[in-house]
């Protein structure tokens, strides 16, 4: 009898595969992104008066990140 408390099988570091499609949906929902994490970033940069901040691409990056798996989910 296999015993597989002692010895799990192997996950994957990275969760789940990402296959073409998700590269695809992620990279448009990117590049949409792009443009209003800039203009945000911006508009950050004038009210806190500081350049400590994220920056636009990985504020687009965050975005796309979290929005594409929504599309998949469902």
């Amino acid at each position: 009898m296999t015993d597989i408390t002692s010895n799990p099988p192997l996950r994957s570091p990275h969760g789940r595969r990402r296959n073409v499609e998700f590269k695809v949906y992620f990279a448009t929902i990117f590049i949409v992104a792009l443009p209003f994490a800039t203009v945000r970033y911006l508009r950050d940069i004038a009210r806190f008066r500081t350049l400590n901040l994220r920056g636009p691409l990985a504020r687009a990056w965050a975005e796309a990140d979290r929005t594409t798996p929504f599309i998949f989910s469902a």
